[in-house]
């Protein structure tokens, strides 16, 4: 397979200015760099980025160019992206704001099962990604997509939205925040909203998916929704 350049580049300035705004986002309001949680979070956060950006690269350019994309087509997925977005800023610079001022306190213990977690959750994001060739950051439909039903998605509709969840909540203990920790809960129901919009539009334009969701009854947490 030839290599292919722009792809290769978009996925670097994209990578590269994620990294530059979430290090802004956290050691500007803690207005210093000793932030050990801030740290902590970015080796998280980009090392295995790094590493499974190169592998998808290799392995399916096709899923790394969806994954790339993010200008959503309907109107309730584009609300749900700004407000999503305005969480993360928000969580970020109170975290940030927690550390300078103390305002609270997140025991040790916590940070490292935190950290567990977040790199399990990102486990789970790998799988999904290898069990779904289809898998976008943008809702609709491909031309030849088929229903997957195997793995996570025989457990759960939405096994990414999962793992998103877990990884988003882990954030805030990982930075030291239970503030930030409050604001991020917001990320819950407005995954909650996309989920029932891209079920509706799966629903009329995917075929098979209506007779998968009599099989699989729970869309992201099993006995609970």
């Amino acid at each position: 397979m030839a290599f292919n350049g722009k792809l290769a580049l978009n996925a670097l300035v994209k990578y590269s200015l994620g990294l530059f705004f979430v290090s802004l986002l956290l050691f500007l309001p803690a207005g210093s760099i000793e932030y050990a949680g801030a740290w902590l979070f970015i080796a998280l956060l980009f090392v295995p980025m790094l590493i499974m950006g190169v592998a998808v690269f290799i392995l399916s350019p096709q899923l790394l160019e969806r994954r790339l994309k993010s200008k959503e087509s309907r109107g309730t997925q584009k609300g749900v992206v700004a407000l999503s977005g305005v969480i993360f800023l928000v969580g970020f610079v109170v975290a940030g704001l927690d550390f300078r001022f103390g305002w609270s306190a997140v025991q040790p213990s916590v940070r490292i099962a935190a950290s567990l977690l977040f790199l399990l959750s990102y486990t789970l994001y790998g799988e999904v990604m290898r069990e779904n060739e289809w898998l976008s950051r943008t809702i609709g439909v491909s031309k030849g997509q088929k229903v997957v039903s195997t793995g996570l998605y025989g457990i759960v509709r939405h096994p990414m939205y999962f793992a998103t969840i877990l990884l988003f909540l882990s954030i805030p203990l990982i930075l030291g925040s239970w503030w930030s920790f409050a604001a991020f809960l917001l990320y819950i129901p407005a995954i909650v909203v996309r989920t029932l919009d891209e079920e509706r539009q799966l629903l009329q334009e995917l075929d098979g998916y209506k007779e998968y969701c009599s099989r699989i009854r729970w869309r992201i947490l099993p006995f609970v929704w």
